[in-house]
């Protein structure tokens, strides 16, 4: 199967994850191109989409929602994976006892479910380092250290590993 893993990211966290999933599907022997989401000019020549973005305010990034949007048809025909990035920090459950990923899903999944009927939805932890925050996001950088932003890489590579792994077994088990 020819795979696009299809992403969106605004200062490097989810083109990490995109990479991973892609070396873990190439891993498993599938043909896999992995391209900003602006990029792809013709996705009809793909047999499975692993698509992703970083979430900003609950929301996947512009670019992200576009490509799903104007491809909805044809992807609703085809095997798809969609992941997002977001929240930072290591604990899995917030203060009030819920899940951290689970409340950190984009709203575009439950859209996406209706308009093209992914295989699964999945949410990672992301990475902040206001370092090489830009533009308004920079204000970030000048507020005092606190509990609500943490800075750090705290993207879980082996459940990146896990999921992607998952999606090329399913991927496999598809008739050719």
């Amino acid at each position: 199967m020819r795979v696009l893993v299809a992403y969106s990211s605004k200062y490097g966290a989810t083109r990490g994850i995109a990479d991973r999933v892609a070396d873990r599907l190439r891993d498993a022997d599938h043909e896999v191109d992995i391209e900003h989401c602006d990029d792809v000019e013709f996705p009809e020549g793909f047999d499975a989409f692993v698509i992703g973005s970083a979430v900003y305010l609950g929301k996947w990034r512009k670019e992200a929602r576009k490509f799903v949007r104007r491809n909805h048809e044809l992807l609703a025909g085809r095997p798809v994976w969609l992941f997002s990035s977001g929240p930072l920090g290591t604990e899995r459950v917030d203060k009030d006892g819920n899940d951290v990923l689970a409340g950190a899903a984009p709203k575009e999944f439950a859209e996406f479910e209706e308009l093209i009927h992914p295989r699964g939805t999945m949410v990672f932890f992301g990475a902040l380092d206001t370092e090489h925050l830009r533009g308004p996001d920079r204000i970030v950088s000048w507020m005092p250290e606190n509990d609500a932003l943490p800075t750090g890489d705290f993207r879980d590579w082996d459940a990146i590993d896990a999921w992607a792994r998952k999606v090329a077994a399913e991927l496999a088990a598809q008739p050719a």
